[in-house]
């Protein structure tokens, strides 16, 4: 039974945590309407040391779990390494500049790789972001 998904949590129970921090290690540059990537229902993910997540940006203001995402533009994929909980609603952070804050997870390609959904007010791609690969992604 999920916890989330009946209900008996609501939000992050996280009440203090580190910074999970990680470097760019893929670039994208692609856009995609209608994507229909669905958020699960929890708030919370574990990410461990030398993972490779990936990285979308949404503009959509009702992204958040349980929702479905259609508007998106991929960042890229991290790679961790130092390892944490990440939170829906913690900031992301590229090279120190705020980006947008985590809307929610999508397994689609589970157990390859998680995507993480960042909300921002502007999607944008990693090329857009002028991000470099080795840049500082920091998620807390």
């Amino acid at each position: 039974m999920d916890p989330y998904e009946t209900g008996l949590l609501k939000g992050v129970p996280c009440n203090k945590k580190t910074n999970i921090l990680s470097i760019l290690v893929a670039i994208m540059d692609t856009e995609v309407e209608g994507r229909g990537l669905k958020l699960i229902s929890s708030y919370t993910r574990v990410l461990l040391v030398n993972e490779i997540h990936e990285l979308i940006i949404t503009d959509e203001k009702e992204a958040g779990p349980g929702k479905e995402v259609n508007s998106i533009s991929y960042l890229g994929f991290m790679e961790v390494k130092k390892g944490g909980v990440v939170a829906v609603g913690d900031k992301v952070s590229l090279e120190g500049k705020v980006i947008g804050e985590v809307a929610g997870f999508d397994e689609t390609h589970m157990p390859n790789h998680q995507n993480i959904i960042i909300r921002s007010e502007k999607r944008v791609t990693g090329v857009g972001l002028n991000a470099r690969l080795g840049d500082k992604i920091v998620i807390g």
